[in-house]
């Protein structure tokens, strides 16, 4: 278990991204930017009848997330894309990470296209297996902050000016898009072992943990 770690979302609705950044500067842990912030950008991938989704909206104590990530533009070309398995065990998570072949977003892209790029890669068999079970089925995009507290042992992100857009072979991702400019959303990631520790930090943020994924979020935002 040592691999894994606790994430703590806290939705927040009643303050700007501002006014969220001087509660962490105020914070005693002393939390400070390690680098700076840069937009991330995903597509999301599912079984046909949306297992994913399910499980995550039910709350399975097991589940999991497939997405590629890559970083700054979100058109153009992705030089550097990661493939990520986001696997939960209860309160607990992991990720499991793997470099994949670049590929370019723009007007009238075929996710076949980039899935077969994708394939094409130094995948492990059972990894490549796995993904001929799922399909992109939603990209999104957020501006994120990253602080770290001061001994180390506390990670935040605060995520800001949210879009989804659902993907669909036959129709224009460009003209399915919602955007969440309103909320901001406030994590919390630290290992097993600082869970006792961990309300302290916690605590002093007046928010709501949510449990609701950016993944839940935008599926139903753009296809219910």
């Amino acid at each position: 278990m040592a691999s894994y770690r606790y994430e703590r979302k806290f939705l927040v609705d009643q303050l700007d991204e501002h006014q969220v950044m001087g509660l962490i500067r105020r914070h005693p842990a002393m939390f400070y930017q390690p680098y700076p912030p840069r937009i991330n950008n995903n597509f999301y991938m599912d079984t046909a009848d949306m297992v994913h989704y399910h499980d995550n909206v039910i709350g399975s104590a097991d589940r999991r997330k497939v997405r590629i990530r890559w970083y700054g533009s979100l058109t153009g070309l992705a030089a550097e894309p990661v493939l990520e398995f986001k696997i939960k065990r209860g309160l607990v998570g992991t990720k499991r990470q793997y470099r994949v072949p670049g590929f370019t977003v723009g007007r009238g892209f075929k996710t076949k296209e980039v899935m077969r790029g994708i394939l094409g890669g130094d995948l492990p068999p059972e990894v490549r297996s796995s993904l001929r079970t799922v399909n992109i089925v939603l990209m999104n995009n957020y501006h994120r902050r990253y602080f770290v507290s001061r001994d180390g042992r506390f990670r935040l992100t605060l995520d800001t000016k949210m879009a989804y857009y659902r993907i669909a072979e036959t129709s224009n991702w460009m003209a399915h898009r919602q955007s969440d400019q309103r909320n901001v959303i406030l994590e919390l990631k630290y290992g097993i072992e600082d869970d006792a520790a961990a309300s302290k930090v916690s605590t002093f943020f007046p928010f709501r943990i949510t449990k609701s994924s950016k993944y839940v979020q935008g599926i139903e935002r753009v296809y219910m």
